[in-house]
């Protein structure tokens, strides 16, 4: 059985937090072949949230929500291979939303999922760009 727990870097205890970074590090520089600094220091900050998707001790999916002062910024959205099409990814949407209370959020959405980030009431708020050769755009949730 799946479930969704939202945590501060200080709660997450060493085991789970390698195993974000390895699926965070699988997914977005091996898979999606972007190498870049994944390890940015944001996670360390105290308003930083991390999301984790779970079955018992199986990490399925993840995203990280950054306290931007006025706003909240939502990333690292992912799924593990296994877990896709599944309908997963709204469970870690939903409790990432929830952890952003009484301001607006962005996200950059790589463009294919635009239409899914939609459904949770963003809207592209700005041109399309590239980030590592993957076409994104700029998403804002109004408060």
């Amino acid at each position: 059985m799946t479930h969704t727990t939202v945590h501060t870097f200080d709660e997450l205890d060493p085991r789970t937090a390698y195993w974000l970074w390895q699926l965070r590090q699988q997914v977005f520089v091996v898979e999606q072949a972007c190498p870049y600094p994944d390890l940015d220091g944001r996670d360390l900050e105290p308003g930083t949230r991390h999301v984790l998707l779970r079955d018992g001790d199986t990490l399925l999916g993840y995203a990280r929500v950054l306290d931007d002062g006025e706003l909240w910024r939502i990333g690292r959205v992912l799924l593990d291979v296994p877990a896709r099409g599944r309908g997963l990814a709204d469970p870690v949407m939903q409790a990432a939303l929830s952890a952003c209370p009484g301001r607006d959020i962005v996200l950059d959405a790589q463009a294919p999922l635009a239409g899914w980030y939609a459904t949770f009431g963003f809207v592209v708020d700005g041109p399309e760009f590239l980030e590592d050769g993957i076409p994104h755009v700029p998403m804002r949730r109004l408060v």
